[in-house]
């Protein structure tokens, strides 16, 4: 039998008066007949309802259809290296699309700031060497008797105050972004620099530049923002009809890679425009995935238990919650009920008792249930 020409079916007639009015509605013979989920038809009636079909195709039982992803990096991973002190930007040592290992240079920058904080902190140790030689001649005068307890008292509160305002400076220094061996070296050899080099904290890919040379900062403002690339975010739009079947946990595949991700995130809400929900997925990055990538995955759902198919939309039947398909057979066609697994906009996955060998129906479909409701009551 040759489907796409006309299709040739026999079964009961059950009611002659049905027979005769769908006679009348579709020009067809009164010997047409029909049994319960079956329908019965000539060549020439096939042509006349416009009947097409196609064969299924089989899909894998543990995964959805397809569905769009646009991979990003996850928040925790992204950072901005900001400015340490206000100045202008003397120099950038990365570029977009680097990968920076801890501890590198990324900006040069010329801060007066940086220049003050440097005599600042001088200035500390400097006021901190003066107090403690006054708290030891203190001492050694209370000793002798020669000064008051008070007096003593006073030099060690100055002695303090005078080591936590070296404690600050030294921190102010740590936060511009200059490490303790430099810091040493300023103490040592007073050589205060008005250069100051921005490293990275770790290592990351540099995903952008913020500023261009020459251009002039405040303090905070930011330079470059670095992120770790792996794992990365697969955001998955899945219509709201379809997001029952996903969990927490399930794995996703990629399309066309071969590391699978896991879902980390079913969203509680809905996006009105789309009437989609948002399924994060985290997926390890060997390299070959990108941040604003834009693919298609599918997500596990099902064990592999049972064969599944895919079919268009269009040959899905639907009588409230049951499913079913038209089936061809020899001289006719047969309502076969089918579970739905998974669907889109243009295709359906089902299970049942169907396989890649049989013709479905996704032309006519209208007036083979037509012909169904009409003489099968």
């Amino acid at each position: 039998m040759q489907l796409y020409h006309g299709i040739r079916l026999s079964v009961r007639a059950r009611k002659a008066a049905g027979v005769a009015f769908l006679a009348l509605a579709f020009g067809l013979p009164a010997s047409l007949s029909t049994a319960q989920d079956e329908v019965k038809l000539s060549d020439a009636q096939a042509r006349n309802l416009g009947v097409r079909v196609t064969h299924p195709i089989p899909s894998r039982t543990d995964l959805t259809l397809p569905y769009p992803v646009q991979l990003v990096i996850p928040t925790q991973q992204l950072w901005v290296v900001s400015a340490p002190v206000a100045g202008m930007v003397a120099n950038l040592l990365v570029g977009r699309g680097d990968r920076a290992t801890a501890g590198q240079p990324l900006v040069t920058l010329e801060s007066p700031s940086f220049v003050s904080q440097q005599r600042d902190y001088l200035h500390a140790i400097a006021q901190e060497h003066l107090v403690s030689q006054q708290l030891a001649r203190n001492v050694d005068l209370f000793e002798g008797k020669a000064v008051p307890q008070r007096v003593l008292e006073a030099s060690q509160a100055e002695a303090r105050q005078a080591a936590l305002v070296v404690a600050e400076r030294r921190q102010m220094l740590h936060l511009s972004g200059m490490s303790d061996d430099a810091i040493s070296r300023l103490a040592q050899q007073a050589a205060i620099s008005a250069t100051l080099t921005v490293h990275a904290p770790q290592t990351a890919s540099v995903v952008e530049l913020a500023v261009s040379p020459g251009q002039r900062l405040e303090q905070s403002a930011p330079l470059v923002k670095l992120a770790r690339l792996s794992p990365l975010w697969a955001e998955i739009a899945v219509p709201a009809a379809n997001i029952r079947a996903i969990h927490t946990g399930a794995k996703v595949e990629i399309e066309g890679y071969s590391i699978a991700g896991k879902v980390v995130l079913v969203s509680e809400t809905i996006d009105a425009a789309t009437q989609t929900i948002l399924v994060r997925a985290e997926v390890p990055n060997d390299g070959e995935l990108h941040p604003g990538q834009t693919t298609a995955a599918r997500i596990g759902f099902l064990s592999a238990g049972e064969s599944a198919f895919e079919i268009p939309y269009s040959g899905l039947i639907r009588r409230g919650e049951q499913t079913s398909v038209f089936v061809a057979f020899d001289g006719g066609f047969r309502l076969v009920p089918v579970k739905l697994l998974a669907e889109d906009q243009d295709h359906v996955v089902v299970s049942g008792a169907v396989t890649e060998r049989d013709a479905i129906a996704i032309g006519g479909i209208s007036a083979l249930r037509g012909m169904l409701s009409g003489l099968g009551q």
